[in-house]
């Protein structure tokens, strides 16, 4: 679910072509304002890597308008990354000795001075402030002024088959705002920002799932269809519920009671209230009580048609849905994004720190890290690390189209789960027995053969590979501390010898083919909009499953905070009984379930599609014995919860 909805935050910009202007400066030669004046210092990264000389289109005319965001680096950028560390830090003495959002921004925020030269800095240069918060100053003008305050020429680049704005050199500051300024972004735009305003859509089209199913994983073999592996194999489930899923996960009576999570997506579902007090009730879950389900909206949307923004309804309620199923009594604030690009869905994760909505927050959506930037990735460590001072937590899907090769024709990980400061959670396919019995999982990854015509055989099986778990070696960040002595070797030096950080972190159901059932308002073919229930996976639902876990195991803390949770998980691997140990043939006899779809994605006006899904087929990704770079260090056993009660 995850890829369809949140890929399109950086992957579906219609940007125009820039006019091209022939000089000297298409020659890259600098201007006089870049080469004379008082000194500067780099802001490294701010000159995207696609931006080649081979690529150079030649200056951007000056007349064109520039949107940018200076990020401010606060007092003391190198101390706010130390003290998120030792707090969480389980062997540090500063362990848990957590800041209030008050006392985080005083001691680490930026100063009023600060924010005044660099306002002073920009206005001086022609640019105009349009907005400043505790996190940037948001400046607007045209490229001559952009030119004049970040000493770079913007030149038009060539990137696939479109044309971009790109400084030509790294973007620079004056020296004596003193490291005041953490980054810019804004300067390149690709993908093109757009300006409009627009109300939100009607929910999408109706999906359903056609069966037969599975109540529980087995319980109804296809004993009418071909086998694989050389058995007779089950149908996919239904949708697993919250019973099951906490039963798999050991949940015990752990409810969440009095800890907050927020969820993180794109706009907002105009039936979410109903839906998830529909399906809860539908389904065995605790009741919605008055007041435990929030939401924290922008004044305006934008960019919805180039986001698919009724795509999105089905993320936040898959997320708060799945939330509630696993802990039923914790509070649940959805803060959405104003868009699904990084400007907005930075402002999002900031509403939490800021205001300290939430010391759990669950985020269904990402990217490729080819389209991350060292800006970007910047501004959102420096929000992660302000969030763990504050022991607020980050949970990120790890990306649902495994080693990405098949997606992009390049091996690489997914980001934000890529950060050293969040938890990556990567996906299984999960079978729960009779009774709520676990009986095992697989790291997640599908291939797909159909029913031949005579409905004898699968084709070309075990088939092409459609989708699993992200994960792998990162080409960009550091391997942390936290993963060393776990993450073997030739995972970790896989991009670089000195180590590189390899995600995901942990796991918990992703495979749709196992997936979890949820309850959506739809529009139906003749217009009508109802509610209606559907089987759903992807990482997207792994990661408000183990978000809820840790509300679970923080109620078990006796309610206090876990914070950025990894160095707490890596610190608990290999002790008995916390974490099932995933792999990809846990039987030893090869594993797969039968499926049949509505040809149509509705009824079966149109026909139905059978077909054979393998499972444990994670393109070049595996999941193995101990830490692996499709599952992490596993995922929640019954002893997870319980390892985190206090003593």
């Amino acid at each position: 679910m995850r890829s369809n909805r949140a890929k399109m935050r950086a992957g579906v910009s219609m940007a125009a072509t820039l006019p091209m202007v022939v000089g000297a400066l298409a020659l890259g030669i600098p201007a006089a304002h870049a080469a004379d004046g008082p000194a500067r210092n780099a802001l490294k990264g701010t000159k995207p890597a696609w931006a080649t000389a081979k690529a150079d289109k030649g200056a951007t005319a000056d007349s064109a308008q520039v949107k940018a965001r200076v990020y401010l680096a606060g007092r003391d950028a190198s101390g706010l990354a130390a003290y998120a560390k030792a707090v969480s830090d389980p062997s540090s003495p500063l362990y848990g000795k957590y800041l209030s959002a008050k006392k985080a921004q005083a001691r680490f925020g930026a100063t009023k001075a600060q924010v005044a030269a660099v306002k002073s800095w920009l206005t001086s240069a022609g640019l105009t402030v349009t907005g400043v918060t505790s996190h940037y100053v948001a400046v607007s003008g045209d490229v001559a002024a952009a030119e004049k305050a970040f000493g770079t020429q913007l030149h038009n680049f060539a990137k696939g088959s479109k044309t971009y704005r790109a400084p030509a050199q790294n973007a620079t500051a004056p020296a004596d705002l003193k490291g005041a300024v953490l980054t810019v972004t804004g300067l390149d735009n690709a993908p093109h920002k757009s300006d409009h305003d627009d109300q939100l859509p009607p929910p999408d089209a109706v999906f359903k799932n056609a069966g037969p199913f599975s109540s529980y994983y087995g319980s109804d073999v296809a004993s009418t269809l071909p086998s694989a592996y050389g058995k007779q194999i089950p149908y996919a489930v239904k949708g697993y519920t919250g019973k099951q899923l906490r039963a798999a996960y050991g949940a015990g009576g752990y409810t969440g009671e009095k800890v907050r999570i927020a969820i993180t997506d794109a706009y907002a579902s105009p039936t979410i209230a109903y839906d998830a007090g529909t399906y809860a009730h539908k389904n065995g879950d605790a009741a919605w009580k008055t007041g435990q389900l929030h939401q924290v909206l922008p004044k305006n949307y934008t960019k919805t048609e180039e986001c698919g923004a009724a795509g999105w309804y089905g993320e936040e309620t898959l997320d708060v849905e799945a939330v509630h199923a696993v802990a039923p009594n914790a509070d649940v604030t959805y803060v959405g994004a104003a868009s699904c690009y990084d400007d907005d869905l930075l402002d999002s994760l900031s509403k939490v720190v800021d205001s300290h909505l939430a010391d759990i927050v669950s985020n269904s959506w990402g990217d490729i890290e080819a389209n991350q930037t060292p800006d970007l990735a910047a501004a959102y460590d420096q929000v992660f690390q302000l969030g763990a001072v504050q022991g607020i937590g980050f949970y990120f899907s790890s990306g649902d189209n495994g080693d990405e090769v098949a997606n992009t024709g390049t091996k690489q990980v997914d980001t934000p789960a890529n950060s050293a400061w969040v938890t990556a959670v990567g996906g299984t396919s999960l079978a729960v027995g009779k009774g709520d019995t676990y009986l095992w999982e697989t790291g997640w990854g599908t291939e797909k053969a159909s029913l031949s015509a005579d409905g004898k055989s699968w084709t070309n099986f075990p088939g092409a590979f459609t989708s699993g778990a992200g994960g792998g070696t990162s080409a960009t960040v550091a391997e942390p501390y936290y993963q060393k002595g776990v993450v073997p070797d030739s995972l970790a030096q896989a991009n670089n010898a000195a180590g590189n950080r390899v995600v995901p972190d942990i796991s918990a159901i992703a495979d749709p083919n196992t997936g979890f059932l949820v309850g959506q308002t739809q529009t139906f073919p003749d217009g009508t909009e109802k509610y209606s229930e559907y089987r759903i996976g992807g990482t997207s639902l792994a990661a408000p499953v183990i978000a809820a876990v840790q509300a679970l195991s923080q109620e078990a803390r006796g309610g206090k905070a876990i914070g950025f949770a990894n160095p707490s998980i890596y610190a608990k691997y290999g002790k008995k009984g916390v974490f099932h140990d995933v792999t990809d043939d846990p039987t030893g006899s090869g594993l797969a379930v039968a499926r049949v779809d509505f040809a149509n994605g509705y009824d079966a006006t149109d026909g139905l599609l059978t077909s054979v899904r393998s499972l444990g087929k994670d393109s070049s990704l595996s999941a193995v014995k101990g830490y692996d770079d499709v599952t992490g260090v596993g995922t929640p056993a019954n002893g997870y919860v319980q390892s985190y009660r206090r003593h």
